[in-house]
């Protein structure tokens, strides 16, 4: 893949910004993407969200227990306005 790149930061980063809550996906931003990013920003959320998921459970730490949750749903929102996007620009991810 190529090294696609979003406001000067690559798609990785990106990634975790928006795992984090510094960078927030809507569609005026999706608007500039090619089809390519599209593709790559998918493929590197879905990638991030099987790592947070994979990280071992904090069974009696709640503040990590939430974040961790809190990551999670940022990710999932970020993917489902992504998909939904890209079905409306005709983009197969």
């Amino acid at each position: 893949m190529s090294e696609a790149q979003i406001h000067g930061k690559s798609i990785l980063a990106i990634a975790k910004d928006i795992a984090e809550g510094f960078f927030f996906v809507n569609p005026l931003i999706l608007k500039k993407f090619e089809p390519e990013d599209y593709k790559v920003l998918h493929h590197q959320l879905k990638k991030l969200q099987n790592e947070v998921r994979a990280e071992k459970f904090p069974l009696h730490n709640t503040l990590a227990i939430r974040s961790r949750n809190i990551r999670l749903q940022r990710l999932h929102s970020a993917l489902i306005i992504l998909e939904h996007n890209a079905r409306e620009r005709r983009v197969v991810l």
